[in-house]
């Protein structure tokens, strides 16, 4: 089992910054990658920012580049940040953290943290 905690929602005013961490714990062997999605009301849930672990390749939406930074922490197994620049209404949201990972016994999964309420007042 592995549990994975986001932490850092909140409410800020359009053009305010926000700071994101998500931290995974329990049965991972290998990190492979963490990534942070997004699901606003009545949307489908979308890809924001995901980052492979060792390698340290990143990917973003074209609606955060440049705005949004993803980075793993590397003092720990796995440990995720989601840096949010000059944010705008749109980008409110529940934002999700993503965990891939291998076990022990060598078996790849992906696990899903709770979500945080990002909300942006125009």
């Amino acid at each position: 089992q592995v549990q994975v905690v986001e932490s850092g929602g909140g409410w800020v005013q359009s053009g305010g910054s926000l700071r994101l961490s998500c931290a995974a714990s329990g049965d991972i062997f290998r990190l492979y990658s963490m990534a942070w999605y997004r699901q606003a009301p009545g949307n489908e849930r979308e890809l924001v920012a995901s980052i492979l672990n060792v390698v340290g390749i990143t990917n973003y939406a074209d609606s955060v580049r440049g705005r949004f930074t993803i980075s793993l922490d590397e003092d720990k197994i796995a440990e995720a940040h989601l840096q949010m620049n000059s944010l705008k209404s749109e980008d409110t949201a529940v934002y999700y953290c993503n965990v891939q990972y291998y076990t022990t016994d060598r078996t790849s999964l992906q696990s899903w943290g709770p979500g945080t309420q990002v909300t942006v007042s125009s």
